[in-house]
């Protein structure tokens, strides 16, 4: 993989750091940035979060897509729209769409071709598989 720059998010400010060399090991992923040659030196990137431009965003597999692709779609079901996409899941068995309804209640969908029949990035709209009703969780307040 050639990466040459990624930005970082250093207290509010998204900073610009080269890459020297990445390596890929198992599921885990390894930056040397350039000028920086110690763990002590890179201490302060621990837990900030890691943003790469367009140019250097890695090709997907067919129907897999950014998590930023899907953020702000307006989701339809039944032929007609029931909200918009705001957050997504990463959970160990497979990621999950929070949606908020028009009536401004979350709902909850696994992100699976189950529950999704199609989604144009273009558009940023998520089409559900008609059927059933879908439940949003109610909290309890006793």
């Amino acid at each position: 993989m050639k990466l040459n720059d990624v930005y970082i998010d250093v207290f509010g400010d998204k900073k610009k750091f080269s890459v020297e060399k990445v390596i890929h090991t198992g599921k885990v992923w390894s930056v040397k940035f350039k000028n920086f040659n110690s763990a002590r030196e890179v201490e302060f990137l621990l837990g900030k979060r890691i943003f790469v431009d367009q140019d250097n965003l890695i090709g997907l597999e067919e129907n897999t897509y950014f998590i930023h692709d899907l953020i702000g779609s307006r989701v339809f079901r039944n032929g007609g729209l029931i909200g918009n996409l705001v957050d997504v899941l990463s959970l160990p068995a497979n990621d999950v769409y929070v949606i908020k309804d028009l009536s401004e209640g979350e709902l909850l969908i696994p992100a699976v071709s189950d529950y999704v029949e199609s989604f144009d990035p273009i558009n940023k709209i998520l089409v559900l598989r008609p059927g059933g009703d879908i439940f949003e969780e109610e909290d309890d307040e006793d």
